[in-house]
């Protein structure tokens, strides 16, 4: 294995690295709350209230009133009934599995679903079945072969994070059968999409009393920690019946006060969203027009498959030469030779943006007058408004 090199975000939206100041365009920190100097002076008032840590688990003596005062916050941004925080993001899925253990016959995965969901089906003691990526068609077929007495839940991402495409949860509610539910990875889409940020649900607009939306704290709001956006009846029984939340310690006390600053921005602030939209669409609608061959989708993820090693090297080059620090990811599950995933932030500037653009333009637009340049130029993105409620006009 080789370990990835170190980098050090300075200035919000650029890294040290090898002893250079790069613009940064990766990462999952969409509002680059991380480094917000409101939610800075959080986690530092925090510590100096409240401490470092409470050192054992919520079930025993290691509740506190502040972990409720976020739930509720959380719940109230989201428009759910209640939330629970979770020590970690990849956990909240194999918290809830744990707690629904033994309800149904068959879980139906996304093919590409993070790995954190096809962890947890496996708490869930039930058959497991793949479906084809983002396929209400294929789903429909599995759906089919479980049988007409099977109890069903769905696991999928909300927006998957290579290419920041959406997945058609208000398809997959209509091809369920009504007792069925949806399991919901939201990390990327919460805070991001939907008119007001309440994620993939509001985005695509599903109905929510079906579906189970777990995020994270570290993207859409800069802090760390899992959150289930849920009913209460199914908060207590996480409380009481997952094992991975009643043993665990919950998040650093310095961290739920940053939270709550975080999401305070979020409120006061929509356009936040706003900006990273636009600087989104800014990128996207300039490649486009010069033959830059995309994946149609909402999030701010800018995903460049090489041809080959050649282009690969010639784009890493290149990016260097402008001062752009090479996203150059090997994931599991992504293109299995490696893909460049360029990350668009509230925080960017327009500077950053055009030298981006001019990078990525010359070195993988496609060449004149061929078919794919035709196609994209024709394509011709202008903006629109983000989903999740009509437009008043």
């Amino acid at each position: 294995m080789i370990e990835p090199v170190s980098l050090q975000q300075v200035d919000r939206t650029y890294v040290r690295f090898r002893g250079r100041k790069l613009s940064f365009f990766s990462g999952c920190d969409y509002f680059r709350m991380a480094s917000h100097p409101t939610v800075l002076r959080a986690v530092s008032s925090g510590l100096a209230r409240y401490g470092l840590n409470v050192a054992a688990s919520r079930m025993t003596t290691g509740n506190h009133a502040l972990y409720r005062q976020l739930e509720r916050q959380l719940a109230r941004f989201f428009g759910v009934e209640d939330a629970l925080l979770i020590s970690t993001g990849y956990l909240t899925n194999l918290v809830v599995a744990q707690a629904l253990a033994g309800r149904f016959t068959h879980a139906l995965l996304d093919e590409k679903a993070h790995v954190c969901l096809r962890d947890a089906a496996v708490f869930l003691g039930c058959r497991l079945r793949s479906f084809k990526h983002r396929n209400p068609a294929d789903l429909a077929r599995q759906i089919k072969r479980c049988g007409t007495d099977s109890r069903l839940i769905l696991l999928t991402d909300g927006m998957y994070a290579g290419q920041g495409t959406a997945a058609p949860l208000a398809d997959y509610l209509k091809i369920l059968p009504q007792d069925a539910i949806l399991l919901v990875d939201d990390a990327h889409g919460a805070a991001v999409l939907g008119a007001t940020g309440k994620g993939t649900p509001e985005f695509v607009r599903a109905a929510r009393h079906r579906i189970i939306q777990t995020t994270t704290l570290s993207k859409g709001f800069g802090v760390y920690g899992g959150v289930v956006l849920c009913s209460r009846a199914l908060r207590g029984e996480i409380m009481t019946q997952s094992p991975a939340f009643v043993g665990s310690t919950p998040l650093p006390l310095p961290l739920v006060n940053a939270a709550l600053a975080a999401l305070a921005l979020h409120r006061r602030h929509p356009a936040l969203r706003t900006r990273l939209y636009q600087n989104t669409e800014r990128v996207k609608s300039a490649l486009a027009a010069t033959g830059v061959s995309l994946t149609e989708a909402p999030g701010p993820i800018v995903q460049i498959i090489p041809s080959d090693a050649r282009q690969a090297t010639r784009l890493r080059h290149a990016l260097l030469a402008a001062a752009i620090y090479p996203p150059f990811l090997r994931y599991p599950g992504g293109p299995p030779n490696g893909s460049f995933r360029f990350v668009i932030s509230s925080e960017h500037t327009p500077a950053q943006l055009e030298r981006l653009i001019a990078v990525l333009c010359r070195v993988c637009s496609a060449p004149q007058g061929s078919d794919l340049s035709a196609r994209q130029r024709s394509r011709k993105p202008g903006p629109r408004p983000p989903r999740g409620r009509r437009s008043r006009r």
